[in-house]
């Protein structure tokens, strides 16, 4: 029988980065523009990949920007608040009948533990988890699915991965795993079910 490898922020959790500082900011308007402003996204890739965030907000030139920038591990709770139920039901019925179930995620050390502080079953579920930020490496970079791997004690061609960004599971097929894009938890079901999975 196959492992599953699943991918946590969009997949399991829904992660909106910009409620960490709406409240603050006086408004979600607010906050997507200092997302932009910030270049948030390719410093959080960079926090994926094991940097800190109090250091990069001090490449911003505003005060208050680096001061907002600098807070965002501080609230990120706010950020994965939702989980996403349907995936949850399938990776229960997975780990009930009997399947390995692993987890490879790109996410910051700093934000890891206060994602799992909000989603306490993130730390139980799975047999072996990978997170980029304790790495310092991040999908789809080819190491991370043979850390995983080499930590589960499986090989590739006996997984199959689940993903919402499509180049992180071309990122696993390139080392031979079976991949899902996500889009649905009702489309994996059924990848999962025609694959004679579930």
């Amino acid at each position: 029988m196959k492992a599953v490898v699943f991918d946590i922020g969009g997949v399991l959790i829904d992660w909106q980065p910009h409620l960490a500082w709406a409240e603050q900011l006086g408004s979600e308007e607010a906050a997507h523009a200092f997302i932009e402003r910030t270049g948030f996204r390719e410093k959080n890739a960079r926090g994926d990949n094991g940097e800190l965030f109090a250091d990069m907000a001090q490449e911003l030139d505003d005060p208050e920007d680096q001061r907002l920038f600098a807070s965002y591990v501080e609230h990120y709770g706010r950020t994965v608040e939702n989980p996403i139920h349907g995936t949850w039901d399938v990776l229960d019925r997975l780990r009930a009948q009997g399947t390995a179930v692993h987890g490879i995620t790109n996410w910051s050390a700093e934000t890891w533990p206060e994602g799992v502080k909000a989603h306490p079953r993130l730390g139980e579920v799975f047999g072996t988890l990978v997170v980029s930020g304790e790495e310092g490496v991040m999908k789809p970079d080819a190491r991370i699915f043979r850390i995983l791997c080499q930590r589960a004690g499986i090989a590739p061609e006996d997984c199959v991965f689940i993903d919402d960004g499509l180049h992180n599971v071309e990122g696993a097929r390139a080392v031979g795993m079976d991949g899902i894009h996500f889009t649905t938890p009702q489309a994996l079901e059924i990848a999962l079910t025609e694959r004679g999975i579930l």
